[in-house]
């Protein structure tokens, strides 16, 4: 019998992974279930791992005896990892494993898979229904109703929105949710330029335009938004330099890295006239500072559309998780490769 420790928090629920468990493994699992208290409880840095809920301590004395964990957010640091040697494997519920000491593992001969890709369509979604909010200028609109304010001057030739059709929407990067992007604003009758310097000549559809640098992007865009892997190279890739490339007026859109725009640019370009709005789901500390200018800008009635952090946030997101690492033990459990490896482990004894 393999003890599992699925260990959940309060979007993607333990009760929810041992159901993936039991249906992938039906036979020779023992799950056990714990659960941290994310998202209602911050997640933040939990020794030498980040974006971690709950203490090594809660997670060790759930984990003893476990040969594998499922989980999103976990602290498995190697102080953890040392205080259970029986773990040989580690699925994590996420694109971007932050939360585990990959290496730690990697030394240990425990393998660790994790799910990329999980919330692609609902982050592409969301920025999707962020861009319509800021083009139709749909949260103002709901602002006057909530005052009890019919707001008639909404519909003056300098206060209407934009329509998707006939617009030039620009995305840096289109990896899996990138390029929902492109093909769902190609769809709506939109010019879509795309740079990417990973994405082979001819991967997108034929009506989307690949360009060969960013800065082409930023100046003929009408709406830009944002989609690059957050590294040393592409951090605060939106800046005063490159806002300056824009078009007077144009859109800007994030939800994928708050550290891939400089906010307080931002702020100083709408505040300026130049930028014609922004809207944004993340943000580059969490929770957010709401003293900051973006937010006075939106309390003030400007083109400023703010959410938290819930691109990636669907029930089908959380399934879809689920599901991915279930199979990944399933497959470590009868000796198969991985689908999504981040280090190769010892096979346990089938069960």
């Amino acid at each position: 019998m393999i003890r599992v420790l699925a260990a959940g928090d309060r979007f993607i629920r333990a009760s929810l992974f041992r159901a993936e468990l039991e249906q992938a493994l039906p036979e020779g699992i023992e799950v056990v279930e714990t659960e941290f208290g994310w998202p209602d409880v911050p997640f933040g840095r939990v020794a030498e791992v980040d974006e971690a809920s709950g203490t090594e301590d809660e997670l060790i004395d759930a984990l003893r005896g476990s040969t594998a964990i499922v989980t999103q957010l976990a602290p498995l640091t190697e102080r953890v990892m040392d205080a259970v040697p029986e773990l040989r494997f580690i699925g994590v519920s996420r694109g971007g494993p932050t939360n585990v000491n990959v290496e730690a593992a990697r030394r240990r001969g425990i393998q660790v898979a994790n799910v990329p890709g999980r919330n692609g369509v609902a982050t592409a979604e969301m920025t999707i229904g962020l861009s319509l909010a800021l083009m139709r200028r749909i949260p103002l609109a709901q602002a006057s109703m909530m005052a009890a304010t019919w707001r008639g001057d909404l519909y003056r030739s300098d206060a209407v929105g934009r329509e998707v059709a006939g617009s030039v929407i620009g995305l840096l990067g289109a990896g899996a949710v990138g390029s929902h992007v492109a093909k769902t604003f190609a769809a709506m009758g939109a010019h879509v330029l795309v740079f990417d310097p990973y994405l082979p000549a001819g991967r997108l559809d034929a009506s989307i335009e690949q360009v060969a640098t960013a800065d082409e992007v930023f100046r003929r865009s009408d709406l830009l938004s944002v989609h690059a892997r957050l590294t040393p190279e592409t951090a605060r890739m939106v800046n005063t330099d490159t806002l300056a490339l824009m078009k007077p007026g144009a859109l800007l859109v994030n939800a994928a890295r708050g550290g891939l725009v400089d906010y307080d640019a931002v702020a100083a370009s709408i505040e300026a006239g130049r930028l014609g709005g922004a809207a944004f789901d993340v943000y580059p500390e969490e929770p957010v500072d709401f003293g900051h200018a973006l937010f006075r800008l939106a309390k003030d009635g400007r083109d400023v559309v703010v959410t938290p952090h819930i691109a990636g946030a669907s029930q089908e997101t959380a399934v879809r998780a689920a599901r991915g690492v279930a199979e990944e033990l399933r497959r470590f459990l009868r000796g198969e490769p991985a689908m999504s490896p981040l280090t190769d482990g010892a096979r346990a004894a089938q069960p």
